[in-house]
């Protein structure tokens, strides 16, 4: 029974160094295509980044406790504790500056429109930083989000019914208090002798199908709208996995202690 907590934990830390192999692997082929876009280069360091790291703890997790090296144990332990209060931080953190901002009802419309100043001034400020826009605005076009908007091909009536996802309503086509006269999906033409509105989106959208409403206010609260609902989903995993976290450090402990007791005794014995 003594040695039921090492087992264990060689075992839990194997299941991480397969998942560790399949993180760092998708990250090395996301470095070989990150010559293409923007939101590839993006998105490699993180994910290389995590899989080193799982690769580091699982290696450390398995000396330590198939064997019987304390020291590394130990600092598998102090590791492991640190990223369990980093995820706890991160969990809290998601859930509050996530709290507020949901789409408003525009009447007569399926879908809803986003305004910025509803979201977390920590948000506003992370779409608002010119270099950080210009990253997201890049992978916005890469997913070719708009594009496949516009190849609906529907009439009016069917636009103004369907539910538009948060970056569709606000990337993709001007506010609807602009009162701009629909032609496609992602093409409006202005009515006569419009000059500015109290709404500077109105002034922004643009029919070049590169710019569209990329640079709109309500596009980047439909950035925003959309990270909540990712970061929620996010975080409601992240509670799952700090489960799992404490469940191993839990057996780790109980391995390094069995370790600490079997050096402790003479050989001899």
């Amino acid at each position: 029974m003594a040695r039921c907590s090492n087992g264990l934990l060689g075992l839990l830390n194997a299941g991480v160094l397969v998942l560790a192999v399949v993180v760092l692997g998708g990250g090395i082929w996301l470095s070989n295509r990150a010559a293409t876009t923007d939101c590839e280069r993006f998105m490699e360091r993180p994910v290389v980044a995590l899989g080193v790291l799982l690769l580091a703890l699982s290696l450390a997790g398995l000396a330590g406790a198939l064997c019987g090296a304390s020291c590394l144990l130990w600092l598998y332990l102090l590791a492991l504790f640190l990223l369990i209060l980093a995820l706890f931080v991160f969990t809290v953190f998601a859930f509050v500056v996530t709290n507020r901002g949901a789409g408003w009802v525009v009447s007569g419309r399926g879908y809803r429109e986003y305004r910025l100043g509803d979201y977390s001034t920590w948000l506003q400020r992370r779409v608002e930083n010119s270099a950080n826009w210009a990253k997201i605005r890049s992978c916005l076009q890469d997913g070719k989000v708009c594009e496949k908007l516009g190849a609906r091909r529907e009439t009016m009536d069917q636009f103004v019914g369907s539910n538009l996802s948060p970056i569709q309503s606000g990337c993709c086509k001007p506010p609807t208090g602009c009162n701009f006269a629909y032609v496609s999906e992602t093409v409006w033409t202005k009515p006569s002798g419009f000059n500015s509105t109290d709404d500077p989106d109105c002034t922004t959208w643009s029919n070049d199908q590169t710019a569209l409403c990329y640079d709109c206010q309500s596009c980047k609260a439909g950035v925003l709208a959309n990270l909540k609902n990712d970061w929620k989903k996010i975080a409601t995993v992240n509670i799952i996995f700090l489960i799992f976290l404490i469940i191993v450090y839990s057996v780790g402990c109980c391995a390094f202690r069995n370790n600490r007791r079997d050096n402790s005794y003479p050989a001899w014995k």
